[in-house]
């Protein structure tokens, strides 16, 4: 099917699925109540409709991504700051790619891969079907998926200089994270993880986005300058940078942002949920 066929598909099932969605709806609801307080209550309504029609395009874009062709994709997206990759791979200290939980996420991995093959962390499938089909799609333009909980695995590809994307913005819980500002909220479980392999592998470190265009024109894809002034000798301090920058991100299309995860379920022992 043409492309805007499949984006009028995605967006309508995704607004009908809200009525069966109400769990992620009450989730979205609270995450924006809290991150953006002096939001209008109708601001906010219309933000989760677009949000629902987004995760309905994000189940079209998964499909895309492992089935298209590279010239079918590649005629649907455009690239801003390629030069911005190439140089930090060039001093062959690897790349740590920072993402983002946008709803076109697949589609971002497929994209990025068309512009420059590299490594990505995941979580594996409880499903050996599920892990096989999804791990097929993604290597379609990428070169290999290493486990999240692969430390030696990760600092061993940075080393020999690979890039390689992993997401920080969700809430992993409270092993291994610290609490540091998110948007309005104070207190943000945040994954250590990106200090660690800071300070393990020395690589550079600089963000990678796609985001929908507006009138079904397709995408773009933003690659930013590498983080000059990233502060690797705290974690505390660390978590509040790299969340500022998981900001900046969400903040170029927050409707087509994951907002149905649970983004602070983790909390300050003794303190009350937040859903």
């Amino acid at each position: 099917l043409p492309y805007p066929v499949l984006h009028l598909i995605g967006t309508s099932a995704g607004r009908a699925s809200r009525r069966f969605l109400k769990r992620r709806e009450h989730i979205a609801r609270r995450n924006l109540e809290l991150c953006f307080p002096t939001m209008s209550p109708a601001a906010r309504e219309k933000l989760i409709e677009q949000n629902f029609m987004s995760l309905g395009m994000g189940l079209i874009e998964t499909g895309m991504a492992w089935f298209w062709s590279d010239e079918r994709v590649k005629k649907w997206f455009d690239v801003e700051g390629m030069v911005n990759l190439n140089n930090a791979l060039s001093e062959q200290k690897g790349v740590m790619v920072v993402g983002v939980h946008f709803m076109s996420l697949e589609l971002g991995g497929r994209t990025m891969g068309l512009c420059r093959p590299m490594m990505a962390t995941y979580r594996p499938h409880n499903s050996p079907l599920m892990e096989w089909v999804q791990t097929r799609g993604r290597l379609r333009s990428n070169k290999a998926m290493i486990d999240r909980r692969n430390l030696s695995g990760l600092v061993h590809a940075l080393k020999s200089g690979e890039a390689v994307w992993f997401a920080p913005d969700q809430d992993y819980g409270p092993k291994g994270s610290v609490f540091a500002p998110f948007f309005s909220v104070q207190q943000a479980a945040t994954t250590n993880g990106t200090y660690v392999l800071s300070r393990l592998s020395g690589a550079k470190m600089l963000t990678i986005s796609m985001v929908r265009k507006g009138d079904r024109r397709g995408y773009s894809l933003h690659i930013s300058d590498v983080m000059s002034d990233y502060p690797g000798e705290d974690k505390q301090d660390a978590a509040s940078y790299i969340n500022k920058v998981i900001e900046k991100e969400i903040l170029r299309a927050p409707e087509q942002y994951l907002w149905v995860h649970r983004r602070f379920k983790t909390r300050p022992l003794g303190e009350t949920s937040l859903y």
